[in-house]
């Protein structure tokens, strides 16, 4: 992109969305799991911009917290509020008193698009200005063809083919409601002919609005250069004004996202069932079986295998890990570790290498050492599992009274037998054996036999590191 002014970029983000029908300010509602104004400047901030420019105006407040606290980019970020909402062109005026504007002298470019527009890229917003610049015009529009144009605003072009006009769908012609060439609202802007053609807008239309549609004729009749640029997909041209337009752009986008990872070495079995959010990382290798969903901050490991029916939401995931028909939420899971079928990783949970969490097993702030294992029907809650320990079917780590969480340590080695209960708190030394159905209540010393209803030591200390000690039976011989 020529470099020879300065590029800035105002997000118009003041609207209501009414139609959205919700409390929540429409340029918040979530796509791949990121608020929808976010993937708008995720793509500006890729361009050589000196600053981002945001007019804000419902839900302000929830609008700039959001921003400022997940928007990741480099290109500074200035707030600021358009407190009745009076149009598009009101907008971009009330952006014009930004701060940073007064600091230039001179002539600058200025790319203007809503924050309801998540699909756009940063490759087109960069040929925007590009051509903008080359052809030396006062405003270049985004436009594109659609076959279907109901309800958006028509680009009519002069006899030279420039941009003459944009009209609106509901003030326009029978003959102008004919074009299928549609204004995208995205635009780049020679600053210093927009600023005074803004100052000609007039609300005389149906909606009794300034609309920034209208700068378009006044910078043309004034004898200005006003070209347009089709953008190549028409997908991100897409505009969310409702929910259904949000399932739409969110299918697309998902699409956008899968073929990627793909291109990158990830094995899809079923892109369409496949939901993967934008901030998920996937090593090589990797493959997903149908119905898995990768959400939030994901990180998953090189050649691991995940899913079926599978959802990790905010979870690190190692290096050949396999997880089947299972639920992960703010879990770590160390390489070669094994996971599921049907088992609920809650937050806190922590395997380390090679531990084994079987089906119907749930967790919840527990750490399992190297090696250890719990294959079926267990709960395991508020406790640390030593390296090599063996949690037998139906063994419950009891952590609540009532009123107050307890922790368990479980040392390394240990084997619990069917159906024990470990009521925290709780410590239970290295190589103990707990017998099937026993209720643990103390604590176990080390290389100990406990059985029984309060658990109590009993002689015969069985080796739980003997080749082949069915602990869950020989233990109450």
């Amino acid at each position: 992109m020529s470099d020879f002014r300065p590029l800035a970029a105002v997000v118009l983000a003041a609207g209501e969305g009414t139609r959205m029908r919700s409390a929540k300010a429409k340029v918040l509602h979530e796509l791949c799991g990121r608020p929808m104004i976010l993937h708008v400047l995720d793509s500006l901030a890729r361009l050589p911009l000196e600053r981002i420019v945001i007019v804000v105006g419902h839900g302000s407040e929830a609008v700039s917290k959001t921003v400022q606290d997940q928007y990741k980019g480099t290109v500074p970020i200035e707030f600021v509020e358009q407190h009745v909402q009076r149009g598009t062109g009101d907008a971009v005026s009330v952006s014009l008193t930004a701060a940073y504007f007064d600091e230039l002298d001179g002539e600058d470019d200025l790319i203007v698009l809503p924050s309801d527009a998540p699909l756009i890229k940063a490759e087109t917003l960069t040929k925007l200005a590009t051509e903008h610049r080359d052809h030396d015009a006062a405003a270049t529009v985004l436009t594109a063809i659609a076959a279907d144009p109901e309800g958006l605003g028509r680009v009519v072009r002069g006899k030279d083919g420039g941009v003459a006009r944009i009209v609106e769908h509901r003030d326009a012609s029978p003959e102008e409601l004919e074009i299928t060439e549609i204004n995208t609202s995205i635009y780049c802007f020679r600053r210093s002919l927009l600023a005074p053609s803004l100052r000609r807008l007039s609300p005389e239309n149906s909606q009794g609005e300034y609309y920034l549609t209208d700068a378009i004729s006044v910078l043309r009749g004034a004898g200005h250069k006003v070209i347009a640029l089709d953008v190549e997909n028409n997908d991100e041209a897409l505009m969310v004004n409702d929910r259904a337009q949000l399932a739409v752009a969110e299918a697309a986008l998902r699409d956008r996202i899968n073929g990627e990872w793909m291109r990158e070495g990830v094995t899809m079995v079923d892109p369409l069932s496949t939901y993967i959010d934008s901030a998920v990382e996937i090593g090589t290798d990797v493959l997903l079986h149908p119905s898995t969903i990768l959400a939030g901050h994901t990180v998953i490991g090189q050649g691991s295998e995940i899913g079926p029916d599978t959802r990790i939401v905010d979870s690190i995931v190692g290096e050949r890990v396999t997880i089947a028909n299972s639920v992960v939420r703010e879990a770590e899971i160390a390489d070669d570790c094994s996971v599921g079928p049907f088992a609920h990783l809650r937050a806190g949970t922590r395997l380390l290498k090679g531990a084994k969490v079987g089906d119907f097993v749930e967790t919840k702030n527990a750490t399992l050492g190297e090696g250890a294992k719990a294959n079926h029907l267990a709960y395991l809650g508020d406790v640390t599992i030593g390296p090599g320990a063996n949690i037998g079917a139906g063994t419950i780590t009891a952590n609540y009274d009532g009123k107050n969480k307890h922790q368990t340590v479980i040392g390394a080695r240990v084997r619990t037998g069917s159906n024990s209960v470990i009521v925290a708190p709780v410590t239970i030394g290295d190589d103990v054996v707990i017998a099937a159905g026993a209720v643990v209540t103390k604590d176990v010393g080390a290389r100990s036999h406990v059985r029984g209803v309060p658990a109590k030591v009993v002689e015969g200390w069985i080796d739980p590191t003997k080749d082949n000690v069915d602990t869950e039976t020989e233990i109450d011989k």
